[in-house]
């Protein structure tokens, strides 16, 4: 990975996921020609199971993944315990032990100081490090966000339809840059990519980023004075493709992207 000439980390929903069906399959028939040298990151609220059952013939397969928000640090590996040679999203232990003694096992604990806390309710998927809400602002009280940092957690709102808990200090930037340093891969050859504030920290790694032209305009907002965000013209993977070429990351040839 840390000879690979350029590495694309990017959200999923509305980043690597939107924009229209021929922008996507530009940009991912592009990635999977230029495997041997353009790695691939998925940095992302979705959890393993999701991306597992998301990547195939057309979504390409990550290399790594920051997922849940940051509280998940994995890669990806050719698994065979079951007889068949199947891909699998593993977490790297090692990179996620800061991560689990933040944490302290509080999800017991954050549910319980939440239970029926105005214009939250809890997702169904039970994550590892984290605890997540679907938000809605019109009944919302921020009292929650008071009782969640009195008590040593963070809280992210974004898309203004989603509240995560999450262990203090810990988000996708942080995670994605103790992830790059693991695999030993430089700035100058990552380009982060986002579409909501939850990718903020990404953007503030000081890595190349790119705001999609679909991004959520408190996030426009917050990146308007930031020299290394390139805020493109298009949508999703069609606006990941602007940067790549704005940046000269990598010349595209055989794929018009």
């Amino acid at each position: 990975m840390n000879r690979k000439r350029f590495i694309l980390a990017t959200d999923l929903d509305g980043t690597f996921l939107g924009g229209s069906e021929a922008d996507r399959r530009d940009l991912y028939s592009w990635i999977s020609a230029h495997r041997s040298d353009v790695g691939l990151i998925f940095v992302t609220g979705r959890d393993p199971q999701f991306i597992e059952s998301l990547c195939g013939d057309f979504v390409p397969w990550p290399d790594f993944v920051v997922g849940d928000v940051g509280t998940t640090i994995a890669e990806v590996i050719e698994d065979t315990s079951n007889g068949a040679t199947q891909r699998i999203v593993r977490p790297i232990k090692p990179l996620e032990a800061d991560i689990a003694a933040r944490w302290k096992d509080a999800s017991a604990q954050i549910r319980a100081l939440l239970d029926a806390a105005p214009g939250l309710t809890l997702q169904d998927t039970p994550f590892r490090y984290r605890v997540s809400y679907h938000y809605d602002a019109s009944s919302y009280d921020p009292d929650a966000e008071r009782k969640v940092l009195e008590i040593g957690y963070d809280v992210l709102i974004s898309d203004n339809r989603y509240f995560d808990v999450l262990p203090m200090g810990v988000s996708k930037g942080p995670s994605l840059r103790r992830l790059l340093a693991h695999i030993g891969v430089p700035d100058e050859r990552v380009l982060v990519a986002g579409d909501t504030l939850n990718d903020l920290t990404l953007f503030e790694t000081g890595l190349a980023g790119v705001a999609v032209s679909n991004s959520e305009p408190a996030l426009v907002q917050r990146l308007a004075t930031s020299s290394r965000i390139f805020h493109a013209s298009k949508p999703g993977a069609a606006g990941i493709a602007e940067a790549i070429q704005h940046f000269s990351f990598h010349p595209f040839t055989g794929v018009n992207v």
